[in-house]
């Protein structure tokens, strides 16, 4: 039986099939604190953007290629160019009041304060 190929598509036929890329994300948690990790290069901050809509982060973006190459000149193209976004649900209540983000190093941090989800409260009935 003969294997299959391997198929091998262009950034710009990669563009025309996906809106926007994907970004890689790394979710912890603190005692204190939901912790996103973004490893970001390449990216400007103001290129850059991260929203919280109800449980929701969304984190939107555009990466630049400086060059122009021809497509018959690459021997491989596997970085994305161009819009990116991901959006998670929260694994836990948060204070989105209190998001702070920073970026360093190409890798942007998303910190958010975890909230006390109020816990169900028993009510007695009086008789009467």
């Amino acid at each position: 039986m003969k294997k299959p190929t391997p198929q091998v598509i262009s950034q710009a036929q990669y563009d025309s099939e996906n809106e926007e890329g994907q970004l890689a994300l790394d979710v912890y948690q603190t005692k204190d604190h939901i912790v996103i990790l973004a490893p970001i290069a390449g990216v400007k901050l103001d290129e850059m953007s991260v929203a919280v809509v109800d449980d929701v982060l969304t984190i939107k973006g555009q990466r630049h290629l400086d060059v122009t190459v021809a497509e018959e000149n690459y021997f491989t193209q596997e970085c994305f160019w161009g819009d990116f976004s991901r959006s998670i649900v929260l694994p836990a209540s948060v204070d989105s009041n209190r998001i702070s983000a920073s970026f360093k190093d190409g890798v942007l941090k998303i910190e958010i304060p975890k909230i006390e989800k109020v816990r169900s409260k028993v009510i007695r009935i009086k008789t009467s």
